[in-house]
């Protein structure tokens, strides 16, 4: 697909290692994995679901760190290649003066997203139940946090890194109290990061005679990232096998200007539980995006996403090759 056109800032040296010669994968783990060990911090129990982004001379993000005590708390950290993270030890402390809003209870599974002059994060945030809390931060140090943006019980909060509309744009995933076993993925708009409205349909789950790995539940991955073939999203789905639940990652194509219409899906999974830290953890056998770093000039695409809900890893793959498989396998 060599007249595919990719948006988004140059990022040469964004983390990358070559498809190996015997893989004939789309996409392709990286052979150091898993690049955040679960103890990288003296309180840390796990370290995964986690959101990166470029930021000054290498990058930053969003961590879900889960304490020792197994509370679910996100932490801020840095790094000059993308692989070798420092995670602040403290906890993200946001300024907020909203009156039932401001009341810590947990976090997890942040994105990070990069609009106009500031960096978004939105992360499931405890409020009588998970829903999408969204702040906002300049510098990844002060982080100011602003009206949860759905009633519960909401979860994978993704935003578009452009407004749709003239409006903030996002996706994310109703669900409930538990370990939901449903959920679509549904888009909403905003002018202000307060009133939420516009919500559409995105997608339901397949059925599990089509693709059963996203047969119960999907939810989206990482920031969408736009090309001319429209928003390349990558979401997780989960199979409820007969050891429990298998979650993998696939890949879509969004309508450009109306990104509630997919346009293409993807009937096989593009990364699924197959290695000893993708299957062995503190929940097996998961696969969880959650962000990706792409260079436009080379192609490139760097996805992180959490295994076993323990670990942090890499994959990576060819932005035109994705979308061509997504094309090619589409089960719309």
């Amino acid at each position: 697909m060599s007249n595919l056109k990719i948006q988004g800032q140059p990022l040469p040296n964004m983390p990358w290692e070559e498809r190996p010669a015997d893989c004939k994968n789309v996409m392709w783990r990286y052979s150091k994995n898993p690049i955040i060990p679960r103890d990288l911090l003296a309180t840390s129990n796990s370290i995964f679901n986690s959101a990166v982004v470029p930021f000054k001379d290498g990058y930053a993000g969003v961590f879900r760190c889960d304490d020792t005590n197994r509370r679910m708390t996100l932490h801020a950290g840095f790094s000059k290649n993308g692989i070798d993270w420092k995670i602040n030890e403290e906890t993200i402390r946001f300024e907020c003066d909203i009156e039932g809003v401001k009341e810590w209870v947990y976090g997890y599974d942040p994105r990070v997203c990069f609009i106009d002059d500031r960096y978004y994060v939105t992360w499931c945030n405890g409020y009588h139940g998970p829903t999408i809390g969204v702040a906002w931060t300049f510098d990844f140090e002060t982080f100011h946090q602003v009206e949860n943006a759905f009633l519960p019980y909401n979860r994978n909060g993704v935003m578009f890194p452009r407004k749709i509309n003239g409006n903030f744009a996002m996706l994310s995933r109703p669900s409930d109290t538990g370990h939901t076993p449903f959920g679509d993925i549904f888009y909403s708009e905003s002018p202000d990061l307060e009133f939420w409205g516009r919500h559409r349909h995105v997608m339901s789950p397949a059925p599990f005679e089509v693709s059963a790995w996203q047969c119960m539940k999907i939810g989206a991955g990482s920031i969408p990232i736009e090309t001319s073939e429209g928003w390349l999203m990558f979401y997780h789905g989960v199979l409820r096998s007969c050891n429990g639940y298998v979650y993998a990652f696939g890949s879509a194509l969004l309508d450009l200007e109306k990104p509630w219409i997919a346009t293409h899906r993807s009937g096989p999974y593009l990364i699924s539980p197959q290695t000893p830290y993708e299957c062995m953890g503190d929940v097996p056998n998961v696969c969880f995006p959650c962000a990706a770093l792409h260079d436009p000039a080379t192609d490139r695409v760097a996805v992180y996403y959490g295994c076993a809900d323990t670990v942090t890893s890499l994959a990576f793959g060819r932005i035109s090759e994705i979308v061509e498989f997504t094309k090619r396998t589409s089960i719309i």
